[in-house]
């Protein structure tokens, strides 16, 4: 049987919107580097101020940019729209700490490592694991020796946010 050329491009047309709607649900997030964020910090076994101000703001990257792309996805959903904010706010309480110590502060390119959840209820289970290592990477800097009492403090605070956000992701998937 002879096809048209009518129907050739029906079914380029079709085979091209199969592939368009594929295309869209594939991942092309990069890992991050090995010491890149929460991640990053926990394998350091010997974290100066320096890097463990690095590592918390590249985190803190890491978590506005992973809650952007879902509240793009999913909609302004809850709770990620109050996190969002307050990933802001803790970037925010970082800056000041980079400018004091004479710190650059690294380039926030951490939407070339976020991964799109599928669900709403995979992001949500994604936000919990982000917040344990969060919370963790806290936890491991207040013991750094010497930390100055301002970082301390500002790490404090932020760790028991993130504490915060991960009994709001926990009660959401509830």
């Amino acid at each position: 049987m002879k096809t048209s050329i009518f129907q050739k491009h029906v079914y380029f047309a079709a085979g091209f919107i199969v592939f368009m709607l594929c295309w869209e649900s594939v991942s092309f997030a990069e890992n991050p580097p090995q010491k890149y964020g929460a991640k990053g910090a926990l394998s350091d076994s010997s974290i100066t101020l320096d890097e463990a101000l690095t590592y918390a703001i590249q985190d803190e990257f890491l978590a506005q940019a992973r809650y952007d792309w879902v509240i793009e996805k999913f909609g302004p959903v809850r709770p990620f729209t109050q996190i969002k904010a307050a990933e802001q706010r803790h970037i925010q309480a970082l800056l000041p700490l980079f400018k004091q110590y004479n710190i650059i502060v690294p380039v926030n390119d951490a939407t070339r490592f976020i991964n799109i959840p599928k669900t709403a209820e995979e992001a949500l289970e994604t936000g919990v694991s982000a917040e344990i290592d969060n919370i963790a990477m806290y936890d491991k800097f207040l013991k750094i020796p010497d930390l100055p009492p301002n970082v301390q403090n500002v790490f404090s605070r932020l760790g028991h946010a993130s504490r915060n956000h991960l009994a709001a992701f926990q009660a959401a998937l509830r």
